[in-house]
């Protein structure tokens, strides 16, 4: 394809098949789309997804098979070659520079912005200016990426991709960081825009799949099985073509808890990394064996409020106690020494490290364990048969332990992350986003071990933005809001509509 200006109208693979060792990741897939349609391609983590859109990308060359625009052959050998061509891809994991501004991030892609010894910083401007206006996605281009929460990192990948000329574009996972009112919101957006542009939309979420897309094809183990038209099939349908079963999320249908405090926050002040409070006097308190949820639009103080309690953010004044005892500005060894489990919301990041082994990261909290260890040497073999076990009881999928975790779905690295933390036998839980951007037989999966936990007198601080999951697990939903809590509801009293409006920020009753 010669002239990038040229309007895509159609983008077909044929017979695309790409092996990893141990893993045939694509196995002889063919798809089409034309201008004007959204497909949802969906799949369980692991399923291929991902590889194939990164084929398209120009950042994976198939080991077999053709890609073909507007009915000519072209073959993608960097992302550059893509994005000459019109096509654009938000991913899941963000390619963004933590240390730059969103308006250096931008500029990092937009060549005709590059002068001989600078950048024309004001045509970025002008230009991010434009598509947020045009669109509704509003960003700051003078922030650094750094101090931005997960779904204000994702509008800028979105932005970006747009200001980079996408026709075509691929979203990876695109609501996974949203509350309900956003992603209504990027529908309603993303239908607009494909009036002017063809989408490739995968997700999990099978009510916006059947809300956004004219058709869909269902991966599995990296095979298409299945194609046709979305308005065709129930959600229901399409979860059990999915995962081969009838899949139904667990509920928490346990009388209310009554058991002693297992965490209590008085007062908490604690500053965001932009230097203001994130937590302004917050108050929260958490039973043993309760599952207490915190539903918030995402930049509300979640992340400040969970890295505050293991130790990973200084505060400011006020007391968290944890078991009676005082855990605030202690050392994150302290508190995992006390009992305290954590599963972050960056779980690529925080939760894992990438290049290590998955043995190496299940044991990567204990490896000074007297279990693990014997005069300052690791029992390997004992911890090979220990993470074979954890392997087979939480279903993680891959070649074997001595695999990169960062190789892993992202499904199969929340995996790993909660086999370690269960197995450590915690006294207390704060999970982050669990089943963000996990497919529907991992949710059904984290889901069911997460209520095991609190059936067994675990308390749990589960953080979300997935109303239905916190309605689901919750004992009790607190709604937080700039900081601080704006109501804490019983579950038979939280519905999507009293939740959302909490989380706008309206707590008078009447206004309800």
């Amino acid at each position: 394809m010669n002239n990038p200006s040229e309007q895509i109208t159609s983008l077909r693979l044929e017979h695309i098949t790409k092996r990893f060792p141990g893993v045939l990741a694509c196995d002889n897939v063919s798809l089409q789309i034309d201008k004007g349609e959204v497909l949802a391609l969906v799949g369980e983590n692991g399923a291929g997804k991902t590889t194939l859109m990164n084929i398209i990308m120009g950042l994976y060359q198939p080991d077999e098979g053709r890609i073909f625009i507007n009915d000519q052959e072209v073959r993608f050998r960097t992302p550059n070659d893509a994005f000459a061509c019109g096509i654009g891809m938000v991913h899941q994991q963000y390619m963004l520079v933590a240390n730059m501004t969103v308006l250096e991030n931008i500029a990092l892609g937009m060549k005709e912005s590059w002068k001989k010894t600078k950048v024309d910083t004001a045509l970025v401007r002008e230009r991010i200016a434009s598509v947020s206006q045009k669109y509704g996605l509003a960003v700051d281009p003078d922030a650094f990426i750094w101090q931005l929460s997960v779904g204000e990192q994702q509008r800028v990948e979105l932005v970006k991709t747009l200001c980079l000329g996408a026709r075509f574009l691929i979203l990876d996972e695109p609501t996974s960081a949203l509350t309900p009112q956003e992603t209504d919101e990027l529908i309603v957006l993303l239908k607009r825009m494909s009036k002017e542009l063809s989408i490739i939309f995968i997700s999990h979420k099978l009510q916006e799949v059947a809300d956004l897309s004219n058709k869909v094809a269902i991966l599995r183990h990296g095979a298409i099985v299945f194609q046709g038209n979305t308005a065709d099939h129930s959600t229901s349908d399409i979860a059990a073509l999915m995962t081969g079963h009838e899949v139904k999320l667990p509920e928490n249908t346990e009388p209310p808890c009554t058991g002693d405090s297992a965490l209590v926050i008085k007062d908490l002040c604690v500053r965001s990394d932009r230097g203001f409070f994130a937590l302004n006097h917050l108050n929260l308190e958490v039973r043993n064996g309760e599952i207490l949820g915190i539903a918030g639009v995402s930049g509300n103080g979640q992340r400040e409020l969970a890295e505050s309690i293991n130790g990973l953010r200084k505060t400011e004044s006020g007391t968290i106690e944890f078991l009676g005892k005082a855990i605030n500005n202690h050392s994150p060894h302290h508190v995992i020494n006390m009992g305290m489990g954590y599963i972050p919301e960056e779980r690529n990041t925080e939760g894992i490290v990438p290049s290590m082994s998955i043995k190496e990261n299940i044991i990567l909290k204990d490896s000074d364990d007297p279990k693990f260890a014997s005069n300052r040497f690791l029992k390997q073999k004992f911890i090979s048969s220990y993470s074979e076990e954890l392997r087979e009881k939480f279903d993680i999928r891959c070649p074997g332990i001595n695999t990169s975790a960062g190789s892993l779905s992202g499904g199969n690295i929340q995996k790993v992350i909660l086999a370690r933390e269960i197995n450590r036998n915690p006294k207390f839980l704060v999970c982050v986003y669990p089943i963000r951007g996990l497919d529907l037989g991992a949710a059904e999966f984290i889901h069911r071990k997460l209520l095991e936990l609190r059936k067994s007198g675990i308390g749990i601080l589960l953080i979300s933005e997935e109303l239905d999951e916190l309605m689901n697990l919750s004992d009790r939903i607190a709604v937080i809001f700039k900081g601080q809590i704006q109501k804490v509801l019983p579950r038979e009293e939280a519905t999507r509509r009293t939740l959302g409006i909490l989380m706008a920020g309206v707590k008078n009753e009447q206004s309800i």
